[in-house]
């Protein structure tokens, strides 16, 4: 991966340390819509001429799928016309929407696991497609947090994605993270995000902050696409997503845009609308708990493990107001 030092204002980053990939593999690392989070990157990336693959940790009952979806035991393909009896299926129906619009519309769907099964079926992929870049995404900030945080909110498919693909031989692996403010629902403190930001920035591992232009192609999509979840999944649309998209068009404050959301609940506002990328080996190394998780197989035990961590932790940090 091209070093920090080399890095500049003139060229996003994020951006110069994908530039010598060949297959990059974008993939949500919380489960269910997080790899809608990844789109706008994936579509800046399509229309740059790179060759883009999208993958997700699915919340749906995949193992509903019949036998012709599967590529390798945990790892299955969905198409525009891979249907499922479940009605909850963003996989799918984020399939339909990039045919629709003429993109690569197969994405790679792995049901929740352990950080070493989750790991075969990233390595799968990485031999399947010839993978030389891997850039998590995640659909708030839960996978920047470090263990120690007043709070971690839902950590636990986020850390098993880091995990499975920090051992991974691939030449560039990101992190990204897409709505910033939204897992304070969760108890998240992001006064404590910024500080792990900080620490990353002085290891090299901070890739820096990326706006989407809320006038640009990609967000225009990206708002189309997160509409189409909605309108497919009336009953449990994503409320993460929802912000996000709110966002990249300007609007602020509590949106109103599901049933979900009570009066009062949502703090809309740009900050969501940025990419916030680190290095992923850095991001791992400062995980307090990675060793905790690394021999799981499935995702209750990652659960497990990471309550018996925060037992056992003492004194977290404590959290702090954003004074400004």
């Amino acid at each position: 991966m091209t070093k920090p030092a080399a890095y500049s204002l003139a060229v996003p980053p994020l951006f110069a340390a994908l530039a010598p990939a060949r297959n990059i593999l974008v993939a949500g690392a919380g489960g269910g819509f997080d790899v809608y989070a990844g789109l706008p990157l994936a579509l800046a990336l399509w229309h740059g001429g790179a060759r883009v693959h999208l993958a997700s940790l699915s919340f749906s009952e995949l193992e509903l799928l019949d036998r012709d979806a599967w590529v390798a035991e945990h790892v299955a393909a969905i198409e525009p016309g891979t249907t499922s009896p479940d009605w909850y299926f963003p996989e799918g129906t984020l399939a339909r929407w990039l045919a629709a619009h003429e993109l690569p519309s197969t994405v790679y769907a792995f049901p929740p696991l352990g950080v070493q099964t989750l790991r075969e079926a990233y390595r799968h992929l990485v031999d399947r497609l010839d993978i030389d870049a891997i850039v998590l995404v995640d659909g708030g900030t839960d996978v920047l947090l470090r263990g120690d945080e007043s709070d971690l909110g839902t950590p636990a498919e986020d850390i098993a994605s880091l995990a499975a693909v920090a051992a991974l031989d691939v030449p560039v692996k990101l992190v990204t993270s897409l709505g910033f403010g939204i897992d304070a629902h969760d108890g998240v403190n992001h006064v404590e995000v910024l500080e792990n930001l900080a620490a990353l920035d002085r290891d090299g591992g901070y890739l820096g902050a990326l706006s989407i232009p809320g006038a640009g192609r990609e967000a225009t999509l990206y708002r189309d696409a997160v509409a189409d979840a909605r309108a497919a999944t009336p009953d449990r649309p994503s409320l993460v997503q929802g912000q996000i998209a709110a966002a990249t068009g300007g609007a602020f404050g509590d949106v109103r845009f599901s049933r979900r959301t009570g009066q009062g609940d949502l703090f809309v506002n740009p900050l969501m609308a940025i990419y916030f990328t680190v290095d992923l080996d850095k991001l791992a190394a400062r995980c307090l708990y990675l060793d905790r998780i690394e021999n799981t197989v499935g995702r209750r035990q990652v659960i497990t493990r990471i309550a018996a961590f925060r037992e056992e932790l003492g004194q977290a940090r404590i959290p702090r107001a954003y004074p400004h």
